[in-house]
């Protein structure tokens, strides 16, 4: 028997499958099958792993849940705000089931004809974007899901950026046909105005709303209609209906013409006025897809059970197999030119392994890590080696996940995504087998945490749990950090979101039993320069025996990208840095000669990076400038690198009291939606929180207004807005960039500077009294 016929959920979904086998559904073939592509090293091209992403409440965790029952892994389907009080199998954490919203990414695998699909499940809130973006990170495909009412929203944008930056084939999946002013046909022009996609739809509707029957396969040119009795398993196929027969052929011409600006061989077959048939349309829209040409648009509903199937084959017809994925991986053996080599995808034993470990979670046996393997295969015993640590560690089990279950595997291969316990290692690290320590892959991105609060235990008898939480939590999300400020002696948690840092409290709470109080939200501000300032500083220091001496000369430079948000705040700056990188600080080293040893010059940048901690206006972080070291001094006996550190620190506090420092805050870009008629008091209200109205749009009788906020006027405007609209409105909001602050802003960050500093030297005053 198969390891996944062992398992609970096949087990239960043999009787489901007895049940529909005389009504001719496909789940007898399918289960029988089941074993054949996830045991033994089998051919690559029967594997797909694709990720589940959209804008929040866009119907990503309904949609999984009813992937999961079509092929025959449920034998139940259950709502993620269901009344049986069970909720959706992939949000298997109490408060995603309490709240109805999916907090962390959760991985499952399945079949379906014969095809080995691995799936995970992500946030759509922006909170949780890092689960998103390590997901994507070693997915070879994805699913974007849109509202049919919704369309394109403001995490839309951010999970394509995502997508683009690990160059992941997407299939767009229209949910929610069933909805009241539902136009799938106004998502598709907003991929294509808003995303700049070149889409085209495969399905067209019979009916919306409450008509939806089913929908029209554009490439087959057939109706198909999912009977609602066994909950859409049966569909049936029939022609076009005759009133929809003139739309269907002018969106297939559309279809092929999209397809043709994006494939040679077709687009020689329109110019050559040759009728493709339906494989040749299926070979176009699958090379298309695969270079991110071309984007299929599919359609549904999920929770009415319709259009689920057509999706699975069109992720099996048009995503990529692992094969078909070009990986990298860097060859570290030359420290000062480090080369890209190219991973071999083949299934087998044969190539050395290479997995990397993008997820870390807590198990029942301790810390559990999800790995993509990406060459060669790995055994249970096996020992493999962390290429940051340079650690071996032996591999005790192998486990593929659904959910929070668990099912034990005795190898996995290229292409497989897979958990192990016992291994020490954080999110990003690569692991290898013995003798390729030299070879790394590269981590995904981890943007920085924008919202800041304090937070403390209410009983400081748990305060042991406390500490075992945040340090459990600090692991497994990149995007939650906590520091200790010695001054106001309160711990600093810093995170994505007021939501964020709230689900983490509560999961102290509920996990750890340690209830937290938090405290009120911190922004988190940066300084800059505004122009570029020239230093040169000795330090010298001579109190008998060895002295101290450093000097060291060069400029400080403004490399923050800042765009105009007010007006009167316009700063115009040569050679920015990118925008994931303009938060950052760099130290160049451009000296030449002897006059700085080599041996000092990592001393110094130690130096600059520890005087950057605290700026001079407010005694925030300083952001977005480069330390270009050019010449300096060193004596033979008294230079040292202590002595080289402590001339960096006064370089930078130099430029600190002497240049031109502006405070910078994060910016949002906010996508409100609210019935028409509340449409005067919201924009009136946002204008207030110094918003800028980036675009509008009307549909419906609802209102969507797109606009840029600072984080820091955002406080509280969700009550804001329910007491506005009388609970009818609703808003996202995701980070943006970093922008000059308001001079109000600035004006009272500095007063507060100045009494904090005023009130420590009191404190230290009656000290010493």
């Amino acid at each position: 028997m198969s390891r996944l016929l062992q398992s609970k959920p096949f087990t239960s979904s043999l009787s489901l499958c007895h049940r529909y086998l005389r009504a001719g559904s496909s789940l007898k073939c399918h289960l029988i099958n089941t074993s054949a592509t996830l045991n033994g090293a089998d051919d690559r091209e029967k594997i797909r792993n694709i990720g589940i992403s959209a804008h929040i409440d866009s119907g990503k965790t309904t949609l999984t849940e009813r992937i999961l029952f079509y092929t025959g892994k449920l034998a139940r389907v259950h709502e993620v705000k269901g009344k049986d009080g069970v909720g959706a199998t992939m949000d298997f954490m109490e408060l995603e089931r309490q709240r109805g919203i999916t907090i962390q990414s959760a991985a499952t695998y399945t079949t379906w004809k014969d095809y080995n699909i691995n799936i995970i499940d992500t946030p759509g809130h922006v909170d949780f974007t890092v689960e998103v973006e390590r997901a994507l990170r070693v997915l070879d495909g994805a699913v974007l899901v849109l509202c049919a009412v919704g369309g394109v929203q403001s995490q839309t944008f951010t999970v394509t950026r995502q997508m683009q930056r690990y160059d992941v084939p997407c299939l767009a999946f229209i949910n929610k046909l069933d909805r009241m002013s539902a136009d799938p046909i106004r998502v598709l022009s907003q991929l294509r105005t808003k995303l700049h996609k070149n889409a085209a739809l495969l399905h067209l509707p019979i009916g919306l709303e409450k008509n939806h029957k089913g929908i029209i396969d554009l490439i087959e040119e057939k109706a198909m209609y999912f009977d609602q009795d066994p909950m859409g398993i049966q569909i049936r196929t029939d022609s076009i209906p005759s009133d929809m027969l003139r739309e269907s052929q002018d969106r297939r011409q559309e279809l092929i013409e999209c397809i043709s600006n994006a494939d040679e061989i077709l687009g020689e077959m329109f110019l050559e006025e040759k009728v493709p048939d339906v494989s040749d349309i299926k070979a176009a829209i699958r090379r298309s897809c695969l270079k991110r040409h071309f984007t299929p648009v599919l359609m549904g509903t999920a929770l009415k059970n319709k259009g689920v199937q057509p999706l699975l084959d069109a992720v099996i017809d048009y995503l990529p197999n692992p094969g078909e994925v070009t990986n990298f991986c860097n060859d570290n053996t030359d420290k000062e030119k480090v080369k890209k080599i190219v991973l071999n995808p083949k299934r087998s034993d044969e190539n050395p392994f290479v997995s990397l470990a993008f997820k870390l979670e807590a198990g029942r046996f301790g810390q559990l890590t999800y790995m993509r393997v990406y060459q060669g295969s790995l055994k249970k015993g096996e020992t493999i080696y962390n290429t940051r640590t340079d650690k071996r560690v032996r591999v005790p089990r192998l486990v593929v996940m659904h959910a929070d279950q668990m099912q034990d595997v005795d190898e996995v291969f290229a292409g497989d995504i897979c958990a192990t316990f016992g291994v020490d290692c954080a999110s990003g690290d690569t692991f290898v087998s013995k003798g390729n320590t030299n070879l790394s892959m590269e981590s995904m991105h981890i943007p920085d945490p924008v919202v800041s609060m304090s937070i403390k235990p209410v009983n400081k008898k748990h305060t042991d749990n406390f500490s075992k939480g945040i340090a459990r939590f600090t692991r497994e999300d990149p995007t939650f950090r906590m520091t200790y400020d010695t001054e106001s002696k309160e711990a600093i948690v810093s995170g994505m979101g007021e939501l964020h840092l709230e689900i983490y409290s509560q999961r102290l709470d509920r996990e750890y039993n340690c209830k937290c109080v938090l405290g009120k939200p911190k922004v988190a501000f940066r300084e800059t320069l505004l122009r570029r300032f020239d230093f040169d500083y000795l330090h010298k220091k001579q109190s008998g025996g060895q002295g101290q001496f450093g000097r060291v000369s060069g400029y400080m430079e403004v490399k923050i990208e800042i765009k105009s948000f007010f007006d009167d705040l316009s700063i115009t700056l040569e050679q920015p840095l990118p925008a994931e990188r303009n938060t950052k600080i760099e130290f160049e080293n451009l000296t030449t000669g002897t006059n700085i040893p080599r041996q000092f010059v990592p001393a110094i940048e130690r130096g600059f990076r520890k005087a950057c901690e605290k700026g001079a206006l407010a005694g925030h972080k300083v952001a977005g400038i480069r330390f270009s070291l050019v010449d300096g001094a060193n004596h033979p006996v008294d230079s040292t690198d202590y002595a080289f550190q402590l001339a960096a620190e006064g370089a930078v506090k130099q430029v600190l009291e002497n240049a031109v420092w502006h405070i910078i805050e994060p910016v949002m870009t906010v996508e409100v939606t609210v019935p028409e008629e509340f449409q005067a008091d919201v924009v009136g209200a946002l204008h207030k929180r110094h918003a800028i109205v980036t675009g509008q749009d009307s549909h419906e009788g609802f209102f969507t207004l797109y606009c840029e906020v600072p984080l820091n006027e955002m406080f509280g405007y969700a009550t804001d807005l329910r007491s506005t609209t009388q609970g009818k409105g609703e808003y996202s909001m995701e980070f943006n960039r970093y922008c000059p602050a308001t001079p109000e802003t600035q004006q009272t960050l500095m007063e507060e500077y100045e009494k904090e500093l005023h009130g420590d030297e009191e404190k230290g005053k009656r000290k010493r009294r």
